[in-house]
């Protein structure tokens, strides 16, 4: 087997083994599938390296009409289709866009005095920039709703542990950067995001769709270029209100970046007038003032280097800890 079937092989194997169990079934059986077909393995491996994740495949697969039923019929589908899947995926990436991230950046949002201009790097097609358009159900916390009642995105999160006060943040503009945004009321992004969505994770593609919806009718400014590039994120930041707080957003982004663009981004935020809020893996990078604890593990929000919350970074929990309540800004 030549390097890049035997690294397809790896690849979909693990994602059956420690990636799939819980989520999707019907996932960890195709992948299983691939790991152990030198045939469908053949037609991945003609995908570019950066674009034949495993989630990625299988949702453009799914996006162009694959049924959603057992490897056979998958790996049939596959290979009677191989060149519209080869090139379906090497025109996109994985952008996951899942709302449910806003109420784990919610308490550090909080504490920002408005008015807030929103400014997120890795946007996809924005879902992450209405923060105050969408109503939160904290099990064991508060329940918020804007202010003209409750939203048709309603998130839930369980609250672990006792939250700091949450209040909808003030947004008055609202932009972000990708490589490639999406477009909320294209047809096509639009099918793509939600599927995008795993078989067996209910609610998600019902929440994500409510969710364009809202983006659709009021569009925030999306920008292509890539994000960690200061030339383009100055170009970004210039175009926010100067009488608004600017405040910068990574939520998911950072795991996808090369150590080298990442650090260059780190160099640049520290000098930018700006709140910088983040989800990231607590080992991911060094840029917490000061470490976080020991027993801190998983994902951590972060406002400006400190580690505030252990959080769900599709927003099922947040746990705060005691004495990493944000000063207000």
């Amino acid at each position: 087997m030549d390097h890049d079937l035997s690294a397809v092989a790896d690849r979909y194997r693990r994602f059956a083994q420690t990636e799939a169990p819980g989520r999707s079934a019907l996932y960890g059986e195709w992948a299983a599938g691939v790991a152990a077909d030198v045939e469908i393995a053949g037609i991945i491996a003609r995908i570019d390296a950066a674009r034949r994740q495993p989630p990625l495949v299988f949702a453009v697969t799914r996006m162009l009409g694959a049924p959603e039923s057992g490897y056979p019929a998958w790996a049939a589908w596959l290979r009677a289709n191989a060149d519209a899947v080869v090139r379906e995926c090497g025109r996109r990436a994985l952008q996951t866009n899942e709302p449910g991230r806003c109420a784990a950046l919610l308490p550090a949002l909080s504490a920002i005095r408005g008015p807030i201009a929103l400014l997120e790097l890795g946007a996809s097609a924005g879902l992450c920039l209405y923060p105050d358009r969408y109503s939160y159900r904290y099990r064991g916390g508060p329940d918020l709703d804007p202010a003209d009642g409750a939203s048709t995105v309603v998130l839930e999160a369980e609250a672990r542990g006792a939250l700091p006060e949450l209040r909808l943040p003030e947004v008055v503009w609202r932009a972000g950067v990708d490589l490639h945004p999406l477009d909320a009321a294209d047809p096509d992004d639009r099918r793509f995001l939600t599927t995008l969505v795993w078989p067996g994770e209910d609610g998600r593609a019902e929440r994500i769709a409510a969710a364009l919806d809202i983006v659709a009718a009021d569009p925030p400014l999306l920008i292509g270029g890539d994000a960690t590039d200061p030339a383009v994120l100055d170009a970004a930041i210039a175009l926010a209100p100067r009488e608004a707080r600017l405040v910068i957003t990574t939520p998911g982004l950072l795991p996808h970046v090369p150590w080298a663009a990442r650090e260059r981004l780190f160099a640049h935020l520290r000098e930018v007038d700006a709140e910088w809020v983040t989800i990231d893996p607590v080992g991911l990078h060094t840029q917490w003032e000061p470490a976080p604890a020991a027993d801190l593990t998983g994902f951590v929000l972060g406002r400006n280097r400190r580690a505030l919350a252990v959080v769900d970074p599709l927003g099922g929990f947040v746990e705060w800890r005691a004495g990493a309540e944000p000063v207000d800004g």
